[in-house]
């Protein structure tokens, strides 16, 4: 049978994910999960693909996402299904069909894994892509929005980043929203024509998706727009303020940016942003703001206010990254012949079990000593019959040559001593 060589590589806009990076996507991910215990959220993990009406009335009709982002395709059965763009809409999904509401307290989740849009590939932006977040559903509170942010921050710095900003806004609610928006609509007519297609698509359908336009042209024209912080209800700037004195409280610097706008319809009153200028004119590390109108608009009868967030994980990563080595390999061991190495891999195993990153390759001492190297070793152990009969073995320190004639038991208290486990 005849195959094709054509060579099959992965899909625009995915990438494979490959050692030594890895290492740190992991790393970010623990530095996540340990702060999210700190605070007390637990993970959910909803499936990739859910009915295409839960983000077309969740995210919003009129969003780019929905009206051109999303993979969606007909199932067998007829209906339409779509890989999630985002998560937000499937955590409250879950929250309203298992009942999450009838749990004692604010229901505080996680969840990491991929999205998925197509989008055009760029710095930090994939197709497939990752996203750490969280959401905290069933408080109204201005100090569990600032709890949130807190908690961003802290997610950030255990992460390795520095240097990043925090930015803040309201986007006003049900009361006032509707009315500064109709302003926006208004005023973009005379202005519109001079700006981006996208800007003057959305001038009508999603005005405030103007606000966050990118085109450097058309910013001294949004910057002429009415602002939305200048027309709060009285409900809206009263939390708003709260939010503001929180952080203040906790020490946290912020910016407040009028033009801060979230691009899904569900947002209100808090949004926030953290930019960080290594990614150029799409900085956004990750986004969130507050929904206290989901849950209803997907169907609840049950009033669940929430907030949450999500960090571009694949942005993060390429930030973080740069400063980090991969984590060295701990034990080499090289077995010398076929007795040695049958007793060399009940060794190895041992040190596994004691926490020890351990490597086992047999061939002629020379050449494994250099793959040792290659590898990073910061000892390695020679495994020869001479050593079985005397029970001592030769542990060698790969940073400075020096080499031990040690048993079993010293062997496993100096590698504990020199790394720490």
């Amino acid at each position: 049978m005849d195959f094709p060589t054509t060579l099959i590589k992965a899909v625009k806009g995915t990438r494979d994910l490959l050692p030594p990076a890895t290492e740190v996507w992991n790393g970010v991910e623990a530095a996540a999960r340990a702060v999210f215990r700190a605070y007390n959220y637990h993970e959910i993990r909803t499936p990739i693909f859910e009915e295409t009406q839960l983000f077309a009335r969740g995210v919003g009709e009129e969003t780019d996402i929905v009206t051109k982002e999303m993979y969606t395709f007909e199932d067998r059965d007829g209906g339409s299904l779509t890989l999630r763009p985002e998560c937000t809409a499937s955590v409250i999904r879950a929250y309203i069909e298992h009942r999450l509401d009838q749990r004692p307290g604010v229901q505080k989740l996680y969840y990491l894994g991929p999205m998925f849009r197509r989008e055009r590939p760029q710095k930090g932006r994939y197709r497939q892509f990752y996203q750490i977040g969280a959401e905290a559903i069933g408080s109204e509170s201005a100090n569990v929005d600032a709890e949130v942010i807190e908690m961003v921050v802290e997610i950030l710095q255990r992460a390795g980043l520095a240097g990043f900003e925090l930015l803040i806004n309201s986007v006003g609610d049900r009361n006032c929203r509707p009315q500064y928006v109709e302003r926006l609509r208004q005023e973009l007519k005379a202005v519109a024509p001079g700006m981006c297609g996208d800007c003057q698509r959305r001038a009508d359908t999603n005005p405030l998706r103007v606000l966050d336009c990118k085109v450097e042209a058309d910013q001294p024209i949004i910057e002429k727009l009415p602002s939305i912080v200048d027309h709060l209800c009285d409900a809206c700037r009263a939390h708003f303020e709260a939010v503001k004195q929180s952080l203040a409280d906790r020490s946290l610097a912020y910016q407040v940016r009028p033009r801060l706008v979230r691009g899904l319809d569900y947002y209100m009153r808090t949004t926030f942003e953290v930019v960080h200028g290594s990614l150029g004119a799409q900085n956004s590390v990750l986004g969130g703001g507050r929904y206290d109108g989901l849950a209803e608009a997907l169907g609840s009868k049950v009033h669940s206010p929430g907030i949450g967030f999500s960090i571009g994980e694949d942005r993060l990563v390429t930030i973080v990254e740069g400063g980090q080595s991969p984590a060295p390999l701990d034990l080499f061991i090289a077995p010398l012949g076929e007795p040695a190495l049958r007793h060399a891999a009940l060794m190895a195993r041992d040190f596994r079990k004691s926490g020890l990153s351990v490597e086992l390759a047999e061939g002629k001492l020379k050449r494994v000593m250099e793959l040792a190297n290659k590898l990073g070793a910061r000892f390695a152990l020679i495994v020869g019959e001479n050593e079985m009969a005397a029970g001592r073995y030769a542990l060698k320190d790969m940073s400075t040559g020096e080499q031990e004639s040690l048993t079993r038991d010293e062997i496993a208290a100096r590698l504990a001593a020199a790394l720490n486990c």
